[in-house]
């Protein structure tokens, strides 16, 4: 991921609530009510974002998922396949102690 992309998304989503806010607290009634002005102009942020911003986010994604599949191609672990290796270990371990001694599964069962 390219950092000029994700900080042209950033500026342009930022622009998409700004500018409605400003131009709604210019109306007396949302600038009584400035938590109003907010609300409306998130949303209309968010229309204008969704309608006018498909690109920028699909390059934004693009390049995360390109850093994804690199990290998984040379082999680096993430902390989620480092916590199910660990605890593919630990059930491993105990299926072995329990086949081992299966008087321990039948007390265990029963406490």
């Amino acid at each position: 991921m390219r950092a000029r992309s994700a900080l042209v998304y950033t500026v342009l989503r930022l622009l998409a609530f700004l500018v409605p806010l400003g131009i709604l607290l210019l109306f007396p009634v949302f600038q009584e009510l400035p938590w109003l002005a907010a609300i409306f102009a998130a949303l209309i942020g968010l229309s204008l974002s969704t309608l006018f911003l498909r690109r920028p986010l699909d390059k934004v994604t693009g390049g995360l998922a390109e850093r994804r599949a690199q990290r998984t191609a040379t082999g680096r672990r993430t902390g989620a396949q480092t916590d199910a290796d660990a605890e593919d270990a630990v059930v491993d371990a105990t299926r072995s102690d329990v086949a081992e001694d299966p008087s321990a599964a039948g007390e265990a069962s029963r406490g």
